[in-house]
C-alpha cells in the first residue's frame, strides 16, 4: 500500500550529497562515486528530478547538477513523489489504520528537508570519528 522504492532512497541521498557539496555544479560521476551508486541509475533519477524542477543541470567542462532551490526548501516528500508518484494514494481507499499510517509517513516526509538529511549525515559521520 505504501510504495516508496529504492529509487527514492538513492535520490534523497544523492541530493543530500549535492547539498553538502556547496553552491557550484557537481558532476554526476562524482556523486555516484562518493555514494557508491551505479552511474546509469543515478543519471535516470536525476533526469526525472530535473524534469520535476528539483534539480538544475549545467553542461560543459564545469558542468554538473545543482539543487533547483535551497536544500531547506526541498522536502523528502517532493523527491519521493517525483519518482514514485503520490505516496499511499490507495491507502485512503482502505481507510482505518492504513490511512493513518500513510498520513504519518507523509507528515514525516513533508517536514523533513534535504538540508535535514545532509545535516543528519554530517552529524552521524562526525559522531563516529575520534582522535588519539
Amino acid at each position: 500500500m505504501i510504495s516508496v522504492t529504492s529509487k527514492s532512497r538513492y535520490a534523497v541521498l544523492a541530493m543530500a550529497e549535492l547539498a553538502r557539496s556547496g553552491p557550484g555544479p557537481v558532476p554526476i560521476a562524482q556523486i555516484a562515486e562518493r555514494r557508491d551508486m551505479p552511474l546509469q541509475f543515478l543519471e535516470q533519477l536525476f533526469a526525472t528530478l530535473r524534469r520535476a524542477g528539483l534539480l538544475n543541470s549545467q553542461r560543459g567542462v564545469k558542468g554538473g547538477y545543482t539543487l533547483a532551490r535551497p536544500a531547506e526548501e526541498i522536502t523528502v516528500l517532493e523527491v519521493v513523489q517525483a519518482l514514485d508518484g503520490k505516496v499511499g494514494e490507495e491507502a485512503k481507499e482502505a481507510g482505518g489504520i492504513w490511512e493513518e499510517g500513510v498520513e504519518a509517513l507523509r507528515a514525516v516526509f513533508s517536514s523533513t528537508t534535504i538540508a535535514d538529511i545532509a545535516r543528519r549525515e554530517a552529524e552521524e559521520a562526525g559522531a563516529g570519528m575520534y582522535y588519539i
